[in-house]
């Protein structure tokens, strides 16, 4: 054994003292509560500097004397010291020590306790996970985790939120962090239901992310899945339904008196049509009412986890169902997960994993844009109660589109089916102690089949009689990691190390028809009497790489950190294929110096890193020379260029440099603060070439932008007693990020539209016409004018006159969250909050609902608090006079409708009761809570929008709302 133990040092260049061992003793070390392993523990022969590590499954073995004893220990767990005497197998359950961190968290490939830990890594435990009610996972981290911003975007179900980590890093390539599961770099954000988790780690600085190479840049989500625990089987059920009501905001549209009040104070009567009379009075038909309901959601959950010492299972099926606050529009999934451990001999173990999901949606929402638009004076229905087809009604329909909505939506639909199948296969095999080999394979599958049916009686039918519209689409990854990990501690010195292998590759196929002239019910596009336009795609893409990682602790005051990442991808070109990205990092636990002795403070941790991370452009083959078959020639295919390649297209690189501290004091208050500063340069940009070239342009290294903020987070027990006594708990967290453009190609500025990439200025910068305010005289609009040789502002009433200019920016100036929990003999409350500050949002739903008179036929806005209507000279007000047909065309894209996006949300509040074991241990239920949840239920905003959470570029339209929610719910457990 020592022979083959020496070989593995010398590989490693390594080398130690070896104390007089006479036997081996093997073992498990878990905690005393959970019953959890704990990976990463320290084993030493009590006098000696014999010793080792736990692996990943708590287990040891280490070579000591007959009558020695070995000292078990580990960071937030009280030491014991056990006598040998003679045994060969020990198992030790450490207790939670009450005056140090005890967490364990992965960080990447590795996991670590948190003392040890010197990359910004924030976790969020599955406890925290549970509050909100939503399929999504990620919707769930809002407000949780520091620098971290999640923007829901939209109320409707099954919506995926946007995440952001310490700014956006790329202009062409993407801003969204990535996800890793179970170990396994995955396609997008995954499907997962949130009671599968275990716990998230978010991981912010090049320390953390280096290791994942070219996908690390805008940050990566680690998330661990619930696992199999040996004992007695434990069945637990949750079950919740809720209530959901539509949540307009602060924005509101006229009733019909209001509208009709609006056409009164037009200052051109003459233009208001005939049909403008007291009768329209009478008319007053609520389309946001009629269209909108109350919402429910149900999610039932059943799980299962036991096991001996050699097989561990754990076992979730899920359902999740949930109606929209706008009618017509049904999601519904069912998911399944089986991880399952199986140690075969003492040094060998697989991990077989399967999940999988079925999502299927049902759309015959009606139109949150005709709730608002369609005027109060329509009627769907005539005097029979029968739906109305505005094309060939006899009456007078007052809206624009002469349309209702309705008529076609009773015949029309689309539906959307979707499936995912997660697949592991992992081995770890010890070949000798403390050197393991671990093999993580994944293969996922995802498939989707849309319909969509236009009845040949609606009127969107009419031209083609009828259409029916399929399409699918699938995608297959594959992922494989093959990895040497060593871990090993002689005396006070700890090291650890990994070599890996690792290959992923992503295959996408699409195809769609269309059929014309359908027989009315009909769902087979070969009933179809004239086949129509058909379409289809195919792309993929191709990274290996070679990654190494080691990390070296010191009588855990000293700790190193150093990693390496070499990636290479299909899509660059052939002279810069391969990138190399790293890093390094240092911490300092100040607390366990011996000079250090201030009993107040528990934890006082310092830490550094710098290191180099990479991204990859949006396009799959930006490197190649392109055709495009769209056009044809003489009744054939005919290829024209498309774009032109480019064979030294390189790598985006961030490099990163992030300082932290981390504290805790009296045993129960933890802040930690850091300060991070990301230069990203070499940006993936699209240059276009003129038409005259036969090319749309090419890829190019153009471009840079820095990222720099201030992050802290806050959590203090107020009160601390045991279960029976009051426990009071707050925490928070603020993350700031300012971004700054540093490079653009050829020093030009880039004008997006509404949007402008200039040097020195913020990425997500507004850039339109300013908007000044109304002449007071007048009741005209005005806007700047901007003389660009003095620099002179003047005003102008000429929109086409005013000057484009840089007028805010969609970033906020900080964001996070803070929450709360109490709870004393059984009862619990608690509640999260989420934040934003200093964010300016584009309303452009205003252009139409708040237009002057532009868009008469539509219904408009009711005037916000603080805003008025200019009506006669000397008028102070926010908004022109009205005239019918608008008013110099101030309804037009500027400043004007740029708001403050800040806000406040409550975004969950919970309050349970959980049964004593008294209460119910004669009925056989181990465990059993009840509570009652609500999410959204309060927001102060000045946004008048209907909701403020809009997505990271800050353009609001005619969104879905994030909805109000009351749910009860019950966990149980037998």
């Amino acid at each position: 054994m020592k022979i083959k133990l020496c070989i593995v040092f010398l590989c490693l260049g390594l080398s130690f003292t070896w104390g007089q061992n006479s036997g081996v003793i093997k073992g498990t070390v878990r905690d005393s509560e959970t019953g959890v392993p704990i990976p990463g523990a320290s084993v030493q022969e009590v006098g000696t500097t014999n010793g080792t590590a736990t692996d990943f499954d708590g287990n040891f073995s280490l070579n000591v004397s007959a009558d020695g004893v070995i000292r078990v220990s580990y960071l937030g767990y009280e030491s014991q010291e056990i006598s040998v005497g003679g045994r060969s197998d020990i198992s030790v359950d450490l207790v939670v020590s009450a005056s140090e961190l005890s967490e364990v968290i992965v960080t990447g490939y590795t996991r670590q306790a948190r003392g040890e830990v010197t990359a910004s890594v924030q976790t969020v435990s599955s406890e925290k996970l549970q509050d909100v009610t939503s399929p999504d996972v990620s919707t769930m981290l809002q407000g949780k985790a520091s620098g971290v911003q999640v923007v829901q975007g939209s109320g409707q179900p099954g919506a995926n939120p946007s995440i952001t980590i310490r700014g956006i890093t790329s202009m062409n390539g993407s801003v969204s962090p990535l996800w890793v599961v179970d170990g396994v770099i995955v396609h997008g954000t995954p499907n997962l239901a949130p009671n599968e988790i275990e716990s998230i780690s978010v991981l912010k600085d090049a320390s953390a992310t280096a290791l994942y190479g070219s996908r690390g840049a805008n940050g990566v989500v680690v998330v661990s899945t619930k696992s199999g625990v040996s004992g007695k089987t434990t069945v637990s059920v949750s079950s919740r339904i809720g209530v959901s009501k539509f949540n307009s905001g602060n924005f509101d549209v006229m009733n019909s008196a209001q509208l009709y009040n609006y056409y009164e104070n037009f200052g051109n009567p003459s233009s208001i049509p005939d049909y403008f009379t007291p009768d329209l009075l009478n008319r007053d038909f609520n389309w946001l009412d009629n269209g909108t309901q109350d919402g429910v959601v149900q999610d039932v959950n059943l799980s299962m986890t036991g096991g001996t010492e050699k097989s561990k299972t754990y076992v979730s099926i899920g359902y999740f169902k949930e109606k929209g606050t706008l009618k017509g529009y049904n999601y519904d999934r069912a998911s399944f997960r089986l991880n399952h451990e199986y140690k075969v001999f003492d040094n060998l173990t697989l991990k077989p994993k399967v999940a999988f999901n079925y999502e299927k949606t049902d759309d015959r929402q009606h139109s949150l844009y005709a709730l608002y638009t369609y005027m109060p004076w329509d009627s769907p229905y005539d005097e029979n109660g029968d739906l109305i087809n505005p094309q060939d009604y006899q009456g007078t329909w007052y809206g624009r589109d002469n349309s209702n909505y309705l008529y076609d939506l009773q015949w029309n639909y689309g539906k959307n089916r979707e499936f995912n199948l997660f697949t592991n296969f992992d081995i770890e095999y010890e070949i000798v102690p403390n050197l393991k080999f671990i093999s993580t394979n994944s293969i996922t599958m995802y498939y989707s089949d849309y319909m969509s049916y236009t009845d040949p009686a609606s009127n969107s039918g009419l031209a083609n009689n009828g259409q029916l519209y399929k399409s699918n689409a699938k995608r297959i990854t594959n992922f494989t990691n093959q990895m040497l990990q060593y871990k090993n501690q002689f005396g006070d010195h700890s090291v650890s190390a990994l070599v890996a292998y690792e290959y992923n590759d992503y295959k996408y196929q699409s195809s769609s028809a269309t059929g014309y002239g359908i027989v009315t019910g009909t769902t087979i596009l070969d009933n179809a009497a004239t086949p129509g336009a058909v379409g289809g795609s195919a792309n993929d893409y191709a990274l290996q790489s070679v990654l190494f990682n080691s990390d070296y602790s010191y009588a855990n005051r000293y700790m190193a950190q150093f990693s390496i990442r070499r990636d290479g991808a299909s899509n660059f070109g052939e002279n810069n294929q391969y990138g190399t990205f790293y890093s390094g990092s240092l911490g300092w636990n100040i607390h366990n110096e011996n000079f250090f002795n201030v009993d107040a403070v528990d934890q006082l941790k310092l830490r550094a890193s710098y290191g180099a991370v990479g991204n990859r452009p949006g396009s799959l083959y930006p490197q190649y020379d392109l055709y495009s078959l769209g056009n044809t020639y003489d009744g054939f295919p005919a290829p024209t260029p498309s774009q032109l390649g480019n064979d030294d297209l390189a790598w985006e690189k961030s490099y990163q440099t992030n300082i932290g501290i981390d504290t805790r004091f009296i045993d129960r208050l933890n802040f930690s603060a850091e300060y991070y500063y990301k230069d990203t340069s070499d940006l993936l940009y699209f240059v276009t070439l003129p038409s005259t070239s036969g090319y749309t342009g090419y890829w190019e290294n153009v471009g840079g932008v820095t990222n720099k903020g201030f992050e802290a987070s806050l959590d203090f027990d107020i009160f601390k007693g045991d279960a029976s006594e009051f426990y009071w708990n707050i925490g928070g967290n603020i993350g700031t990020n300012k971004n700054e453009v540093t490079d653009v190609y050829e020093g030009e500025d880039i004008d997006r539209g509404t949007k402008l990439t200039r040097v020195g200025e913020d990425f997500n910068s507004w850039f339109m016409r300013k908007w000044l305010g109304v002449d007071a005289d007048t009741g005209s609009p005005l806007w700047e004018v901007v003389d660009a040789e003095t620099g002179e502002r003047t005003s102008t009433t000429d929109y086409n006159a005013a000057t484009k200019q840089i007028v805010g920016s969609a970033s906020p100036d900080f964001y996070g969250g803070f929450s709360t929990l109490m709870s004393y003999k059984g009862f619990s409350l608690s509640a999260n909050f989420a934040f934003v500050s200093g964010n300016r949002i584009y309303n452009s739903s205003r252009e139409l609902y708040d237009a002057d008179g532009a868009y008469p036929t539509y219904n408009q806005q009711v005037l916000a608090d603080g805003w008025s209507r200019w009506e006669q000279p000397g008028d102070i007000a926010t908004h022109p006079q009205l005239l019918y047909g608008g008013n110099n065309l101030s309804n037009k894209t500027s400043s004007r409708y740029l708001e403050d996006g800040s806000y406040i949300r409550l975004r969950n509040v919970r309050f349970g009761y959980t049964f004593g074991s008294g209460l119910i241990s004669h009925t056989g239920i181990k465990s059993l809570e009840l509570y009652v949840t609500g999410d959204n239920l309060w927001t102060i905003t000045d946004y008048t929008g209907m909701d403020p959470e809009v997505g990271a570029d800050g353009y609001s339209s005619t969104l879905y709302p994030v909805p109000k929610r009351i749910a009860f719910g019950l966990n149980l457990s037998f």
